[in-house]
């Protein structure tokens, strides 16, 4: 097992971008034997192992086990975290108490990987699970080798492999793994083996069509990556097929927002059919429509807007958003933008308003319509700052700079508005 294990992590370049990796050791057999292989090929693999357990307090071995481990830890010289489960217990909100941990671990030990023990046996239950709760076809594809997880990588160095294989370690027998409270239990010690009975081969069958999912995914995310989503002028020229599936992989971007089978028609139909419009979502999110163009945005307080309108004197600085503005004073480094302005009269910072106009080479036009010329995103827009002096707007700050702010010859005193671009 050491051997395939070694080969598949080489093959895959599991850890080559990684350095410092936390495992996830709960003390099971799966676990163990994760903790095991790394530690043993910790030198070949180049990577310096840290230790996280949560302590579920669920049983009355949970402390003995917390021990147990902590000695283990000691013994071999490798850092270990423990935290402890309070309040009412359920699965999703243990898994969720675990991975908020984990993420803050990695944060603190500067960790780019969080490793867990998942095994083959796991993936098929999981997309079993998945086909009785009636999830999405893209859904069934399981559980990922590795996926983006916090600042880095959660990876699962241990799918190819059945809990048959792994080796028999020392490890914690979990008594509430035979507890038929819990779905996983029930799928795993009833369900499953009432289809195996019917096709012994059934968690191979149920693993083929996690990987023949994923593959299928993958063509399609492929096939369809040179087509646009938001722009609804080409989006709707498509298939309806082909509609759904952009619009599914629109929506993977917003993991919080898990849209019903009803909820995700309704939406479909709103883009396929109606125009300018403002529609709730669910979970604080709402589709904003214009002409050709849509966006999905989380709704959240528009702290920025407090300060806005606000009049900018000449030798001050003003700090919005993520730009650093100064009237007069040149900034020093980098994404720095220069504008053309009267030293004689404030500059105006705001918001877009109805009926603002811009001169571009040489032509008025309204702001407006430029937006959707230049199929600008409404969320842009809405945060765009305008850049006014002498009721003449100068600029709509890193979209769009009029012909105002260019130097001019003319007799009236001109300075300089410098506007730098920041990371906040």
């Amino acid at each position: 097992m050491e051997k395939r294990f070694l080969e598949f992590c080489e093959k895959q370049d599991l850890f080559t971008p990684h350095r410092r990796v936390l495992v996830a050791l709960s003390g099971g057999l799966d676990s163990m034997n994760l903790y095991e292989l790394l530690y043993k090929n910790k030198e070949r693999l180049k990577i310096h192992l840290v230790l996280a357990h949560v302590n579920h307090g669920q049983r009355p071995e949970s402390d003995l086990e917390e021990s147990e481990l902590r000695t283990l830890a000691d013994r071999r010289e490798t850092r270990i975290h423990v935290a402890h489960y309070s309040g009412d217990f359920t699965e999703a909100k243990a898994r969720t108490f675990r991975y908020d941990f984990f993420k803050q671990i990695m944060e603190k030990e500067d960790c780019t990987a969080l490793v867990t023990g998942h095994h083959a046996n796991d993936q098929a239950e999981t997309t079993f699970m998945r086909l009785i709760r009636g999830t999405k076809l893209r859904h069934l594809s399981g559980i990922p080798v590795r996926q983006p997880f916090g600042k880095g990588e959660l990876i699962r160095p241990l799918l190819t492999f059945t809990k048959d294989e792994l080796m028999e370690i020392p490890h914690f027998e979990d008594s509430s793994n035979d507890s038929q409270d819990y779905f996983r239990n029930r799928v795993r010690h009833q369900y499953l083996p009432e289809f195996e009975k019917e096709n012994p081969q059934m968690q191979v069958s149920l693993r083929y069509l996690a990987e023949e999912v994923t593959h299928w995914h993958q063509a399609l995310k492929e096939l369809t990556s040179e087509l646009t989503i938001q722009d609804l002028s080409s989006f709707r020229t498509y298939s309806h097929s082909v509609q759904s599936f952009l619009l599914e992989e629109y929506l993977a971007q917003f993991p919080d927002l898990q849209l019903g089978r009803v909820q995700f028609q309704e939406l479909l139909d709103l883009l396929r059919k109606k125009r300018n419009c403002v529609h709730y979502l669910k979970s604080n999110y709402e589709l904003h429509q214009e002409y050709d163009f849509f966006e999905i945005q989380k709704i959240s307080q528009k702290s920025d807007d407090q300060l806005l309108p606000f009049l900018l004197e000449f030798g001050n600085i003003f700090e919005i958003a993520n730009y650093k503005l100064s009237f007069g004073q040149p900034l020093v480094g980098e994404n720095v933008e220069i504008l053309s302005v009267s030293r004689e009269t404030p500059i105006l910072i705001r918001r877009r308003k109805e009926g603002d106009q811009l001169l571009v080479n040489g032509h008025h036009q309204k702001l407006r319509r430029w937006f959707i010329n230049h199929k600008i995103p409404i969320s842009l827009r809405q945060k765009a700052l305008i850049i006014e002096q002498n009721h003449n707007i100068l600029s709509v700050v890193g979209l769009v700079t009029s012909d105002l702010s260019q130097p001019s010859k003319s007799g009236i005193m001109k300075d300089s508005l410098y506007i730098q671009k920041i990371d906040r």
